[in-house]
């Protein structure tokens, strides 16, 4: 039987606020579905109830989010409109200069909202937000336009890869959009003008220079509290870097893909990509100070270990506090450029932010859409990707860690692939972590899991037709660490791979999806041995208890 496009939305979540026209019929054909309890919690969940921060395969994911996960975003008082700077809603003219200058000084005077009143606005130029507490509020997406004329490759220039060759950065990195804190924007543009890769961590090009604050005392996985050597430079509410350096063993690397002879045998000198990586850093606020004790806002990703000089540290100033709000951004459609050579016609980036937000927010056409990079705890909520097609239409990259993208929409393309193209999905990439994807529609793309060795990230009640492929070479190592969840995903066309993925991810689960078949892109192990992944309640999406994995770990906080 066919899946009409209503019935494919209507299984479902329908994304709120994100309403467009002219998606075009998908026809999509629904996997075929076995019987199954309607009632009965999955065992694996079962076994994650007695303990939610150490299970060996579902990671703890119940803080994901901006502000631990808040159902609402922050509404700070409106400070500035910018049609009263100058921004024509008409596009009579180019008003991207009125609406920076609008959140500049809304960011010199402390933050709060500026307005884009109902209209279509002409952008020349890419916005940026700097500053903390600033956002940008348009009147909905359906009603609040931008039309983005240039990409960022004419605005700033060609943006080369670290790693040689013709590469363009722009497929990964920049938004039309950009929100990163002030200094460490101006820095990384100036490098990219000097052709000078800079580096896209929290800490750019000064990886060795991080401020110190305290040494850490030995820590488990899943610890709230941790003990350190000197609290003075310690205060509640402080956004802090906890930083684990590999050693020579790479064993820092093994921990992150569960331990064990499959990880100890793994060649790990060899990937060179990956191993410049490390220093792994993890953003966390600071929620108590007692004595020599500090409490963390989320428990520990990682256990702490001597041997990998676990510190807390500072070195870069985050963005924290701003968003944008109710607004389409739509490039001007050109078509898609071939893979890796992308001129930067790319939506929303989040870079070095921690409690930041989208919500209500469409992009059109763009290259790649919505992105975090080195961004941590953020919330990307009912946001959509639209028009001819993107490289990326989400991507988490250079260590991205603890975000929640909810309720999101990729749409079916307007215009088929030109050739030499590529089509990824929702990425992960870099050693990112506890990343959420939950309550998601995928006309197009797939899990794109790109090496790098991200770890403990989650998809859940998410309907997908999976036709996209993942990327990342060789060098970048493993496409998985441990604790990877699919937990009641619906695939439309039948094809398994990256959404089955208990015979290729060390301590996964997959629990909930629809009867798949392996074809095309068909991956094997990194790991020898055995994996330790689970399967369960396979072909049966609709029964697994419960539903959504991220909002029954919320309801298990609140108990």
């Amino acid at each position: 039987m066919a899946l009409s496009r209503r019935q494919f939305v209507g299984g479902a979540v329908a994304v709120a606020g994100a309403t467009t026209a002219g998606l075009g019929a998908t026809g999509f054909t629904p996997p075929t579905r076995s019987a199954g309890p309607s009632t009965r919690s999955a065992a694996l969940w079962r076994e994650f109830e007695t303990a939610p921060y150490t299970h060996p395969q579902i990671p703890y994911v119940g803080r994901a989010g901006a502000h631990g996960g808040a159902r609402r975003s922050p509404r700070p008082p409106v400070v500035a409109d910018a049609v009263a700077y100058g921004a024509a809603p008409d596009g009579s003219a180019d008003s991207a200069p009125a609406i920076n200058r609008a959140l500049t000084e809304a960011g010199e005077r402390g933050g709060g909202t500026v307005l884009l009143p109902p209209g279509t606005y002409r952008i020349d130029d890419y916005l940026r937000i700097g500053h903390s507490g600033v956002v940008l509020r348009g009147a909905g997406s359906g009603r609040t336009t931008l039309i983005a004329t240039r990409n960022l490759t004419e605005l700033i220039g060609p943006y080369g890869s670290r790693y040689g060759g013709d590469k363009s950065s722009w497929s990964w990195a920049g938004g039309l959009i950009w929100l990163s804190p002030h200094a460490r924007h101006a820095s990384l543009v100036a490098a990219i003008r000097d052709r000078a890769w800079p580096f896209e961590g929290w800490t750019g090009n000064r990886r060795d220079e991080w401020t110190t604050l305290t040494a850490v005392r030995p820590a488990r996985r899943g610890d709230r509290t941790v003990t350190v050597e000197d609290p003075s430079a310690l205060r509640r509410g402080q956004l802090v870097l906890l930083r684990l350096a590999d050693d020579p063993a790479h064993t820092l690397l093994q921990h992150m893909a569960g331990g064990g002879p499959g990880p100890e045998a793994y060649t790990w000198a060899e990937r060179t990509k990956l191993t410049s990586y490390v220093p792994y850093e993890w953003p966390v606020r600071i929620t108590a100070v007692r004595g020599r004790t500090v409490t963390l806002e989320r428990p520990l990703p990682l256990d702490a270990r001597p041997e990998w000089d676990p510190r807390l540290v500072s070195g870069a100033e985050p963005l924290t506090g701003s968003g944008v709000v109710g607004l389409t951004l739509e490039a001007v459609e050109t078509p898609q450029a071939p893979h890796l050579l992308d001129k930067g016609h790319n939506g929303v980036t989040f870079q070095c932010a921690y409690d930041c937000w989208a919500e209500d927010v469409v992009v059109r056409h763009v290259d790649n859409g919505f992105g975090l990079v080195a961004a941590s705890a953020c919330t990307l909520r009912r946001t959509r990707v639209e028009g001819r097609g993107s490289h990326h239409p989400y991507y988490c990259r250079e260590g991205a860690h603890d975000n929640l993208v909810e309720d999101f929409h990729i749409a079916a393309r307007t215009v088929p692939a030109p050739a030499g193209t590529q089509l990824h999905g929702i990425n992960v990439e870099g050693l990112s972590s506890h990343n959420v994807w939950s309550r998601g529609v995928m006309e197009m793309g797939t899990f794109d899991t790109h090496r790098g060795m991200p770890f403990a990230n989650v998809r859940t009640e998410i309907t997908v037709e999976n036709n996209g492929r993942h990327g990342g070479d060789a060098s970048a190592g493993p496409l998985y660490g441990a604790r990877f969840a699919h937990w009641n995903v619906t695939v439309t066309n039948g094809r398994a791979g990256l959404v089955k993925i208990d015979t290729i991810a060390p301590y996964s689960a997959t629990v909930g999806i629809s009867e798949v078949r392996e074809f095309d892109q068909t991956d094997v192990p990194d790991f020898t041995g055995d994996l330790h992944a689970r399967v369960e309640a396979y072909g049966s999406p609709a029964s697994v208890r419960p539903r959504n994995l991220y909002e029954a770990q919320r309801a298990l906080r609140r108990r």
